[in-house]
């Protein structure tokens, strides 16, 4: 540039740290890493064991199942959470065409898989948010870990994962937990903070303990906000699902990793359709369940 040609070179480039300088820290840091996870090997597998157990039974159950008998069961539970004969009608039309088109166990790998970080996002979320909800100091320190795991790129927080668990089912369920937990934590604070203080007010003027008010007052109320985050975590979890099939996860985000290598686009259409059929069925059953408490929560309190 001309500018430069009247400057010291010191303001034309930016006084760098030196490349030598950049490799022999990335050097301490990765040998540090790598013979900090090889110590704790035995520990790692002694605790993600169960997590292993439970979804290789989970996908077990629904391969091996009849497919009769899991349709029949996912159209109860839908029937019974949005209680909406057009959405359970739009179900079993999705799911039967996952199924024409051969993709059914597949589909059922991915849905254990995302039942099992839902649930994993469920048990962590809340608790941290109800945290989150009561202190002011736990929410300032949390939220900047949430913005990192919301922004940080997937395949970023992949290497460590892959590096502490290896590859395999386990690490690919732990990267999508990690992506999907935020929306989990912050829609149970909000919820919890936002319920109305006189509600809170005449909770305390009835003698009501702070485990008593949030049991029977806060987390009632802000359940339709929770139902929300968990609608969101599933979302997340179905769009994390292709993304972990990197690491070893099967079913259908594996069958569209496979058609992007090979150019496989009819292959890789139908696959992405089905993924969008499990996506429509989860979001509308769970909305259709949030607007449900939502209106029973005005009866009750309004």
């Amino acid at each position: 540039m001309a500018t430069c040609n009247f400057l010291p070179n010191a303001l034309c480039s930016f006084p760098a740290i030196s490349d030598a300088s950049i490799r022999e820290a990335r050097k301490v840091i990765d040998e540090g890493f790598k013979s900090l996870v090889r110590e704790y090997t035995g520990f790692i597998d002694t605790i993600v064991q169960p997590l292993q157990w439970f979804l290789n039974f989970l996908e077990r159950l629904f391969t091996n199942s009849p497919w009769i008998i899991v349709l029949a069961v996912i159209l109860t539970i839908v029937y019974l959470g949005s209680r909406s004969i057009r959405i359970t009608i739009g179900t079993a039309l999705g799911m039967s065409f996952i199924g024409f088109i051969g993709l059914w166990n597949d589909a059922m790998i991915t849905l254990a898989i995302t039942t099992v970080a839902t649930l994993i996002s469920i048990i962590v979320g809340i608790p941290i948010g109800i945290l989150m909800a009561r202190s002011d100091r736990a929410q300032a320190s949390v939220n900047p870990v949430l913005d990192v795991m919301q922004t940080l790129p997937s395949f970023v927080y992949l290497i460590p994962v892959v590096m502490i668990f290896g590859i395999g089912k386990v690490p690919g369920l732990i990267a999508v937990v990690i992506y999907a937990v935020p929306p989990m934590i912050r829609l149970t604070n909000l919820g919890i903070r936002l319920v109305d203080k006189e509600v809170l007010e005449a909770a305390d003027a009835f003698g009501s303990s702070p485990s008593q008010k949030l049991k029977n007052v806060q987390m009632p109320l802000a359940l339709p906000t929770i139902m929300a985050g968990i609608n969101q975590t599933i979302m997340m979890s179905l769009a994390m699902v292709v993304v972990a099939s990197m690491v070893g996860v099967g079913g259908l985000g594996r069958n569209t990793l496979q058609a992007i290598n090979n150019q496989f686009f009819t292959f890789g259409i139908m696959n992405g359709f089905a993924l969008v059929a499990i996506a429509i069925i989860f979001d509308r059953t769970s909305q259709a369940f949030g607007k449900r408490l939502q209106k029973h929560s005005e009866v009750v309190h309004g």
